[in-house]
């Protein structure tokens, strides 16, 4: 990114719009100019040399963005001047939305204005412990009528292939045991790809197709695992209840599921449980509560990975908020040295846990017990460690932008802004919202085109379930 000093700034506009109008008198076309700029200001950026051979101030550029969104009937984003100047000079990017509507406003193609992602390799990154995410450039092309397939469609199909074998076997059979465990490891590793509220159905009813076979005699293999699977699905809800802000609902399915783990005798399954009702614990500030379910859940962990997440997901937050500096240090150094333990270093999924994750949990920990400092580095750390644009990702930007609040309110607002324009108000999980809210909170009234374009976005977010009980569309 080029450092330019404000003089030169003001030079370069004028040699700009010099430059502009001569071309304009010659009759050169838009593009031409646009060499031209680029050609004598080495300085300017493919972005800003179409907007100056426009002759736009970014106050203009940005009402002529909003006039493309207002054209399809869409409501204007909260693109402002200051969003678009960090887009020209770096190193934000916009994401695929605002991209696409620059072009169509300045009448220029994507690689025109230096806005088309690129892959070096030929392929998406992955990272161990994250779903796969195609590159946002290779859309295919679809005949009229040919609908992709994707995990999205496939979901009702897991849950009809576990319906034809109880269809065969009422009971419960050995194939209706296997293809229910699929069924939830195919929704713990895809549980990132999809809208809460559509995962929610999905998993709700595969749960209820159990229902016949867990009311017949429990004797048996197939009965112990049959209600393992129930349990798993049960604690997949409650996750999902928590993250559509149904926090009722998710004690009511998280009981449910740590009842299953005792009866069946799964240490996993307990333990995973009841990191997740210490969450919710201490969401409704029940603090001696979510340390209590932390506590024992990390006392029931049966592997150095799941103690590792009690004790970093559940312990560590619940010490820190409750300003138990001296015990929740201890409790990150066990977290860090029960995760270093681990052969594989993690695992993905839902149900999984990884450093990306422990770092997010520690950063937020060093927030609650004031060490700004800290704060920033370790949620630098966990969103560079995530696939970007995830939930992940997310999470840690927000908590980012809460470190860097106090001190630099500009770039705490356009993180926020960065993560409402690329995570769609759907796949918003109450967490981000909470965060969000947080957020807008720390940085008041402050006087900054970013701030308020927070706060209205914030301010117009639609909720989570509607006052039908209905998720949200993007």
């Amino acid at each position: 990114m080029w450092q330019i000093a404000r003089s030169r700034r003001a030079q370069i506009q004028r040699e700009a719009t010099t430059i502009r109008m001569r071309g304009q008198r010659e009759g050169f076309p838009l593009e031409r100019i646009v060499t031209a700029l680029r050609s004598n200001l080495p300085e300017l950026s493919p972005l800003e040399a179409w907007r100056l051979a426009l002759g736009w101030s970014r106050t203009q550029a940005v009402a002529q963005v909003a006039d493309v969104y207002l054209a399809d009937g869409l409501k204007p984003p909260a693109l402002s001047e200051a969003m678009l100047c960090r887009f020209e000079h770096g190193p934000d990017r916009p994401g695929p939305e605002y991209a696409t509507m620059l072009a169509r406003a300045y009448g220029a193609h994507l690689d025109q204005l230096g806005l088309r992602r690129r892959c070096v390799c030929g392929y998406s990154e992955v990272r161990y412990g994250h779903p796969y995410e195609a590159h946002p450039e290779w859309a295919p092309v679809l005949l009229p009528g040919v609908e992709l397939m994707t995990t999205a469609s496939g979901l009702p199909a897991v849950r009809e292939s576990l319906r034809l074998a109880l269809l065969d076997a009422p009971h419960g059979s050995p194939l209706v045991v296997e293809l229910a465990e699929a069924a939830v490891e195919h929704y713990a590793l895809n549980y990132s790809r999809h809208a809460p509220s559509v995962l929610f159905d999905e998993v709700h009813a595969a749960r209820g197709l159990l229902g016949e076979a867990l009311a017949a005699p429990a004797d048996g293999v197939t009965g112990v695992e049959l209600r393992r699977a129930a349990g798993w699905l049960s604690a997949l809800l409650g996750n999902l209840a928590f993250h559509l802000a149904d926090r009722s609902g998710a004690r009511a399915h998280l009981a449910v599921a740590a009842s299953f783990g005792d009866r069946v005798g799964d240490d996993r399954l307990v333990a995973w449980t009841l990191g997740a009702q210490s969450m919710v614990a201490r969401h409704r500030h029940d603090l001696p509560a979510a340390l209590t379910y932390a506590q024992v859940g990390a006392e029931r962990a049966p592997t150095p990975l799941v103690r590792a997440q009690l004790l970093g997901w559940a312990v560590l937050p619940s010490l820190a908020q409750a300003g138990q500096a001296a015990d929740a240090e201890r409790a990150l150094s066990e977290a860090t040295s029960a995760l270093a333990a681990d052969s594989a270093g993690g695992a993905p999924g839902r149900f999984g846990f990884d450093a990306p994750e422990l770092d997010l949990h520690e950063s937020e920990a060093w927030l609650a017990l004031g060490h700004t400092d800290r704060a920033v580095a370790r949620a630098e750390a966990s969103a560079t460690g995530c696939v970007p644009h995830t939930p992940g990702w997310a999470a840690a930007t927000l908590v980012l932008a809460q470190a860097e609040a106090p001190a630099r309110p500009e770039d705490a607002a356009f993180r926020a802004l960065d993560v409402l324009e690329r995570i769609p108000a759907d796949r918003l999980r109450s967490t981000a919202r909470d965060r969000l809210r947080v957020l807008v909170t720390a940085l008041g009234g402050a006087d900054i085109a970013s701030v308020r374009d927070l706060h209205e976005r914030v301010r117009t977010l639609p909720p989570p379930i509607d006052i039908h009980g209905r998720g949200i569309t993007a």
